[in-house]
């Protein structure tokens, strides 16, 4: 069966977002569930750098409504802060497209980091706010791991021919 170009972009958009909501919900060893970055965050800011005529706000939110969902959060709250880190990484998808990997990665925790606060302003507000540290690990363990997902997503979009 021959897809279309357009079609198997499509896929590949959403395999790769099926991918991130499925290491959303994997268990890991318990050590290591704090250190789980934002798997679904990092692969959408990636699509809205990347083709930004195709993945942006819409996509977020639908992304986070997912999360919600799966989470048993406040409906909303993940759809919030994902669609604002879309909308940013769109808005800026030119200048991050020209930052070498390592300014990439910054901007991912800066994205991260807002993403995060958004998801803990409305936990606050439920008066369901975490006391630790630990809460901010993934956006940090996000950065690092930016360059190699990075890589992979670009390797992905050039030979599923995403446009």
């Amino acid at each position: 069966m021959n897809l279309s170009p357009s079609m198997r972009g499509r896929l590949m958009l959403l395999a790769t977002f099926a991918v991130a909501l499925i290491l959303m919900v994997v268990p890991g060893p318990p050590w290591a569930e704090p250190f789980r970055p934002d798997w679904v965050g990092l692969v959408l800011i990636y699509w809205c750098v990347a083709v930004p005529q195709r993945v942006g706000v819409g996509t977020g939110w639908t992304l986070g409504l997912v999360l919600d969902v799966m989470y048993g959060s406040l409906l909303g709250s993940h759809a919030l802060a994902k669609s604002v880190i879309a909308y940013i990484a769109v808005r800026l998808h030119l200048q991050l497209r020209m930052f070498p990997l390592w300014q990439q990665a910054v901007s991912v925790l800066v994205l991260l980091v807002v993403n995060q606060l958004l998801v803990l302003w409305v936990r606050g507000v439920m008066g369901r706010a975490p006391e630790t540290f630990v809460y901010w690990t993934p956006s940090i363990v996000g950065m690092v791991i930016w360059p190699w997902l990075f890589v992979i997503l670009r390797d992905v979009r050039r030979r599923g021919n995403v446009t």
